[in-house]
């Protein structure tokens, strides 16, 4: 019988089928990972291989009697986040220095230490983080509740951005962060975030709500 409440599987608007996304920090990928994907796409006949606008890998069309086996064949945990839950759902990266010659800062370095120290942490509402290299924002780090903007001084932290039906650009609180100073102020905006935020308000219409001065005041010191 198809369910909506699988850990690990997205029910598609069919109501009949699902899509299993394998966890892919930054959009890092192995070869080994990849041809993991490619068998288990080829042995179920999964219509449909979809690269989301997370940098993630979405096989769509799964029958639920399936899902089992192909959790199996593709080593992965059933507790993948579903688009509502409360947590932090993907860390998206520019190449940074690692390929693109605008490169100033490490994006992909920076994203994958994102990704560890925030996942997992439960949250009024889902979180985005957006890590760019340089000022390009090509990690469109402006519009994601979290962003990073890579510059010769160090990281600018940015917070509120949402690129949704109601779009906000976000608000840069600190530059000329190291990487050290990123991990410890996010930490402290996401406490503050969960402390004084209404339930499944996104961070975009809580910096709206607060406002810039507050919320620098609050972490800042």
């Amino acid at each position: 019988m198809i369910k909506d409440t699988i850990p690990g599987a997205i029910l598609q608007r069919d109501k009949k089928t699902y899509a299993v996304v394998p966890k892919s920090p930054v959009g890092i990928i192995t070869p080994e990972e990849l041809d993991k994907i490619s068998a288990v796409a080829k042995k179920y006949a999964i219509p449909a291989i979809k690269i989301t606008s997370g940098q993630r890998i979405a096989l769509v069309g799964i029958e639920e009697d399936d899902l089992e086996d192909i959790w199996l064949d593709l080593d992965m945990a059933k507790g993948q986040v579903k688009p509502s839950d409360k947590t932090l759902h993907y860390v998206q990266a520019c190449p940074g220095i690692a390929a693109c010659k605008y490169g100033i800062q490490d994006a992909i370095g920076m994203g994958q230490e994102m990704d560890k120290v925030f996942s997992n942490i439960s949250l009024p509402a889902k979180v985005k983080i957006g890590v760019s290299g340089c000022s390009f924002s090509c990690g469109e780090s402006m519009v994601r509740d979290i962003g990073l903007l890579g510059k010769k001084s160090g990281w600018s932290l940015v917070v509120g951005g949402n690129a949704a039906r109601r779009p906000r650009i976000g608000d840069i609180i600190a530059e000329r962060l190291s990487k050290v100073e990123v991990i410890e102020l996010t930490q402290r905006f996401l406490d503050f975030y969960i402390l004084h935020a209404k339930e499944k308000e996104r961070t975009a219409r809580f910096c709206e709500r607060l406002g810039l001065e507050k919320i620098q005041q609050a972490i800042l010191g």
